[in-house]
């Protein structure tokens, strides 16, 4: 999501907000060198504690998103309404404690009360939201003083909370809420708060997911106090240990002017055909994937980049939009900065981020094949007229010039492959990124002013993905304290029987219907926690080793999140699309789907057998000897690969001639037994399918 920039920057408010979003971001940067220097030795808490690390990367979250609110539109919509409403179930409690033992003096509900209303009241009455907003920043500094002063007596009260602990508690969550709702909408504050109210009100629910109630006094005092089960946890902690970094170096790349340099290099890359626009557009969405991970901020500038060329070459509008939406997706599979989910899953399976890394490489290739195959045969059948990039010098001289452009990228591959830290790694190379830029004489810029603008905008990126996972941080508590996912996941299993293939499906659907609601980062976290162990069961008891079955069940739905982000109705990427093309937002999601149909269908093979998870190279360089491993991998790719091009030229009715409808359909059938992980059936597939691509 795109936040606007404050629209008079000479006044004093703007110039808050921007030097605020600097200082979030030199915190960051600071906590990096921090071990190296001699602050080291004072034992500051906002320094040496994780979890007030994590409390003041929170804070500055809330400082710099509701300074930033100021400026944005006021609205009020039915999912206000419901917003609302949902809010009073906790108020109530709070206000009303049935807990025995349980009574907050009246200062304390006056204050929960006053933080109700500054995040909720403006949902409902647009005319409260500036001065709510300037409220709020003020209102966010006492949650975090509070635990910095108490800090070792929270935490042995997380089951027992003092009344101040819960009205902070409180507070605090009303205020992430009220942010998340300002920047996101209403769907993930609501989520959040059914899975609160789910926990006070468990014995109501019906079935298997009837349960015992928690007290809203258990409720408040884990949130606040709990180390890692609280809303200071290690899904808040991805926000603060890797996403700011990756943030900040796309800002940084942005305020410099690098971003035209790095889709230049792409253009630089294609030569003069009828389907430069479309080649041009998967890989430039590769290389600004490479430093961004934001898929609808990446498709934004793809699209504003390529729109000439698709109008120069003849496009339709909607093919050229479908492409953009569908190709700027890749960023949140692009190694090596990828997207929020790949660093949660970090955390969850306490793995290194390198063999993430590795396990997206085949993903991202095989979803680029899909766009460019697509392209490819469309632009043949259209009949579209060569075109090429225009760059002022050569192309071979393009390439030589500016290609220490991605040696920072080289530094972090590097520097994880040693074993640094991942915020280290991403931090040097935004200063090597600095540093290049000043030392060329064509990129240098004046002055110090574009860092500064790189630090703030790469902060402002940051605001709704860090409230975005410090939601999803409360999700996965309350669902924690509720023991939800257990239940779910046993449902799922009897739902599902003993059927792999049935219980994915259900999954996927789950994941894509949820997506269209929530940021991908919100509907992994919740598909995670309610469908893996069933799937990872499923899995092991279908002949996958465990870790095998591990890895590909969270690489499956980490890549369902994604797709989320391009499925229609509600499709973020499609919607950037459509506002450079100028198209139907729906029609655009709808063009993108049928772009690149086939990854829809490959996420599912990770997982319906072990050799299945060969796309994901590591499952079964992990279980099986490497010259094995190797050949299941080389085959897996190949079949997919030519499945890809077999239900690409389906979907755009051509190979080297125009297809019947039939002979589309029988080439879409070919293609689905290409995925499917079995040998004799992709090489029986593949040669019924070689007659179809000749005249």
């Amino acid at each position: 999501m795109e936040l606007e920039r404050p629209t008079t920057p000479e006044t004093p408010l703007a110039r808050l907000t921007r030097w605020v979003l600097i200082l979030g971001a030199l915190y960051s940067l600071y906590l990096v060198l921090h071990p190296f220097t001699p602050l080291a030795r004072a034992e500051i808490p906002i320094l040496d504690i994780v979890q007030l690390q994590r409390s003041t990367h929170v804070l500055f979250l809330l400082l710099g998103g509701y300074l930033v609110s100021f400026y944005l539109p006021r609205k009020r919509t039915l999912g206000a309404w419901i917003y609302a409403l949902f809010t009073l179930v906790p108020l109530y409690n709070f206000l009303f404690p049935s807990v025995p033992g349980v009574s907050l003096p009246w200062e304390a509900k006056a204050v929960g009360l006053l933080y109700w209303g500054v995040a909720v009241l403006p949902a409902l009455l647009p005319g409260l939201k500036r001065p709510a907003d300037l409220l709020a920043v003020l209102l966010a500094l006492f949650p975090t003083l509070y635990q910095l002063r108490y800090f070792e007596e929270l935490v042995y009260r997380a089951v027992l909370p003092q009344p101040w602990d819960m009205a902070m508690s409180f507070g605090l969550i009303m205020l992430v809420l009220g942010l998340v709702y300002r920047l996101l909408g209403p769907v993930m504050p609501v989520l959040v708060l059914f899975f609160f109210s789910y926990n006070l009100y468990a014995n109501l629910f019906p079935g298997a997911f009837k349960g015992s109630p928690q007290g809203i006094d258990l409720l408040l005092g884990k949130t606040f106090n709990e180390t890692e089960a609280g809303i200071y946890g290690l899904i808040t902690g991805v926000s603060a240990k890797y996403l700011v970094y990756f943030t900040l170096l796309s800002g940084m790349i942005g305020a410099l002017g690098l971003g035209r340099v790095v889709a230049n290099y792409a253009l630089a890359l294609v030569g003069k055909h009828p389907a430069t626009p479309g080649r041009v557009t998967g890989v430039a969405s590769v290389f600004m994937g490479m430093f961004s991970g934001s898929g609808a901020a990446d498709t934004q500038f793809v699209a504003a980049l390529t729109k000439p060329l698709y109008e120069r070459a003849g496009y339709e509008r909607l093919i050229a939009a479908g492409l953009v939406a569908t190709a700027g997706t890749i960023a949140l599979i692009t190694p090596p900065v990828l997207g929020s989910i790949a660093f949660i899953m970090v955390e969850i399976l306490q793995i290194p981020l390198l063999k993430v890394i590795v396990m997206t490489i085949g993903p991202a290739l095989l979803y680029l094949t899909t766009v460019l195959a697509f392209n490819e045969f469309y632009a043949r059948k259209a009949g579209l007229k060569a075109v090429a990039p225009e760059l002022g010098m050569s192309r071979r001289r393009y390439l030589l010039r500016y290609g220490f452009i991605f040696l920072p990228i080289l530094l972090i591959v590097a520097m994880l492959y040693l074993g640094y830290e991942v915020r280290t790694a991403a931090s040097l190379a935004l200063v090597l990124f600095i540093v290049l830029t000043y030392l060329d004489p064509t990129l240098r810029p004046r002055g110090v002013g574009p860092v500064l603008e790189g630090l703030a905008e790469g902060f402002r990126t940051l605001l709704p993905i860090g409230t975005a996972v410090t939601a999803a941080n409360l999700i996965f508590a309350m669902m924690v304290i509720s023991g939800l996912p257990s239940k779910f996941s046993q449902l799922l299993q009897q739902v599902s029987g003993e059927s792999l293939l049935l219980a994915t499906l259900i999954t996927a659907v789950f994941s894509l219907v949820l997506g269209m609601g929530v940021p991908p980062t919100a509907t992994y976290v919740l598909t995670s926690a309610l469908t893996a162990p069933a799937i990872i069961a499923l899995a092991k008891e279908n002949g996958i080793p465990e870790s095998a079955a591990i890895f590909a069940t969270h690489m499956f739905l980490f890549y369902y999140a994604v797709l989320a982000d391009v499925t229609p109705p509600v499709a973020l990427s499609a919607y950037a699309a459509s506002s450079v093309f100028g198209t139907n937002p729906l029609q655009t999601g709808v063009y993108a789907a049928r772009v690149a149909l086939s990854k829809y269908l490959v996420g599912f093979f990770f997982l319906l057998s072990y050799s299945g998870t060969a796309l994901l190279i590591v499952p079964v360089l992990e279980n099986s000897p490497p010259a094995e491993a190797w050949a299941m991998i080389l085959e897996r790719f190949l079949s997919v690969a030519a499945g890809i091009i077999y239900l690409s030229a389906s979907g755009a009715g051509y190979t080297r001639r125009p297809l019947r409808r039939w002979e589309a359909w029988t080439l879409g059938l070919l293609a689905v037994m290409l995925f499917v992980p079995y040998g004799p059936l992709n090489l029986l597939a593949f040669l019924l399918g070689l007659p179809f691509f000749f005249k």
